[in-house]
């Protein structure tokens, strides 16, 4: 089994509030959501109006479907018409062997 976990750090110019930030940063979470069929979450920056960092996790029989998939929802980020600007992203995957 592989794990892949994808870290993705955005700014949210021109916001002025975490109530402005929340009305932003749900609806990526949803859609990357949805669209992917991830586990995704705000994990960072949680006190900060500009800044949001956003965790997603996914699980595969195959390294390289993993790769595939948080390497689009990067893409779909990256090119997306929501109001931020991603500033980094970093991804990892690591085997899991369980019982």
């Amino acid at each position: 089994m592989q794990v892949g976990v994808l870290r993705i750090r955005f700014r949210l110019p021109g916001n002025t509030s975490l109530k402005g930030k929340r009305q932003v940063v749900k609806p990526i979470i949803a859609r990357i959501g949805n669209k992917f069929n991830v586990a995704v979450a705000e994990t960072g920056d949680t006190d900060l109006w500009q800044m949001a960092t956003i965790g997603v996790c996914y699980v595969s029989n195959d390294k390289r479907h993993v790769n595939e998939v948080l390497s689009k929802i990067a893409d779909f980020i990256n090119n997306s018409h929501f109001e931020i600007e991603m500033l980094d992203h970093k991804m990892e995957i690591l085997p899991f062997f369980g019982d």
